[in-house]
């Protein structure tokens, strides 16, 4: 069983990967069908409701046995982690799942365990906030505590900009469906340094790494937009060695056991700072960097770390790296021009663009998806480097203005 919100970027992937495998799939999700191009079985699940969630499952199970169950996104790990462990099935511990997507309380737990994570503290929308701001030193970042993609992640420097920003970041978590996650931000010390994600996998508690990752564009705010992820990393073998050791020692910490480990730290000249460990993949369209030809092979090893089975697969050869496409600005799309151009561009792989002609574009922070890949190999990691901005250069997304009537209107 997959489970998975029903825009999530990865339902297609993952049964893509589970035909080449010869594994029936059922999709658990807020709606009988995946709203992707795959036409598949679908159960509806309250994903607000990881209680009801995991009944339905447990309700399903027992008259169509499942040989593992696998969460997609962040948002979904701990229904799925709930309904492995009823069902005695590979599954990390639902309470580390649960640290894995709660920015708050993967810090709290992080800081006792002695692991290295930027100084912060909870901020609540509903006291006043020009008194909470009197506790933080500048520069620090506000975060919602359960968002991904950078969504709602804002650089503040006094303490005006942290009211304006907590007030933004209100509205964006307005329609959370937790009470304390709508209400409630986190404070963190910013550090000054460069940014890197790391990909492994956990089998039977050991953390294999499949790729460190470098982002050679500055993460210096006020928003926080990831463009392109290279790898090999060119950082020094020794901080390489310290990265690896600090995700292992979070993974630790949470309880973590098997499946994906997707990480973002901070390096700076003392430490590599955890900014976040996720039991997941790396999210989007990303993955197919670690793809070997027409096989899927990010998913293929995680359904078989579902499914309990050993798994194997080698770090990737030579440079390659993805081009997340920024959106500079908002607006309805009317076409992409220049796609010949940056497909011509040498290192180039594959030009995708993932929107569609009518649909609206949101920057950051409220934005949450991206409009399209770059994606790239060559000799070198800088060469991935200079084709992705090459290739960049050539698109211009062309759009149209989106008017909204206020409310008295």
């Amino acid at each position: 069983m997959l489970v998975a919100q029903p825009s999530s970027y990865r339902i297609a992937p993952y049964l893509r990967a589970a035909r080449q495998m010869g594994l029936q799939v059922l999709l658990g999700s807020r709606g009988e069908h995946s709203l992707t191009a795959e036409v598949h079985q679908g159960l509806h699940l309250d994903l607000h409701d990881t209680g009801a969630a995991v009944a339905q499952i447990l309700e399903v199970a027992a008259h169509t046995p499942f040989a593992g169950i696998l969460g997609s996104d962040d948002s979904t790990v701990e229904i799925a982690a709930h309904a492995a462990r009823a069902l005695a099935l590979p599954h990390n511990p639902p309470s580390a799942a649960r640290l894995s997507r709660r920015k708050d309380l993967a810090r709290a737990h992080l800081l006792q365990a002695g692991c290295p994570v930027p100084s912060h503290r909870l901020i609540s929308l509903q006291r006043p906030l020009l008194e909470q701001s009197a506790e933080l030193g500048w520069p620090c970042v506000l975060k919602p505590l359960n968002l991904s993609a950078s969504r709602g992640v804002i650089r503040v420097n006094t303490a005006a900009e942290f009211v304006a920003a907590c007030e933004r970041i209100g509205h964006i978590v307005a329609d959370s469906a937790d009470d304390f996650e709508r209400t409630h931000l986190l404070a963190e010390a910013y550090i000054d340094g460069i940014e890197v994600a790391y990909e492994g996998y956990l089998h039977a508690g050991r953390l294999t790494t499949l790729a460190l990752f470098d982002k050679p564009d500055p993460l210096v705010g006020p928003f926080f937009e990831e463009t392109i992820y290279v790898t090999p990393s060119r950082l020094d073998a020794p901080v390489q060695a310290r990265i690896e050791a600090r995700v292992a020692e979070a993974c630790r910490a949470y309880g973590l056991t098997t499946g994906p480990v997707h990480a973002e730290l901070r390096v700076d000249a003392r430490e590599a700072w955890i900014l976040e460990v996720a039991a997941r993949t790396i999210g989007g369209d990303c993955a197919r960097t670690l793809d070997s030809g027409e096989e899927l092979a990010l998913e293929t090893l995680t359904l078989a770390l579902a499914l309990g089975r050993e798994a194997a697969l080698p770090r990737p050869q030579g440079a390659r790296g993805v081009m997340m496409l920024p959106i500079h600005r908002g607006g309805v799309l009317r076409r992409v021009e220049g796609l010949n151009a940056a497909r011509r561009v040498p290192g180039i792989e594959k030009v995708d663009i993932i929107v569609r002609e009518g649909q609206e574009l949101v920057p950051l922070p409220e934005g949450n998806q991206y409009p399209g890949y770059l994606f790239a190999r060559a000799p070198t990691p800088a060469a991935v480097v200079e084709a992705l901005r090459a290739a960049h250069a050539e698109l211009n997304f062309v759009l149209a203005l989106v008017f909204r009537l206020r409310a008295s209107e």
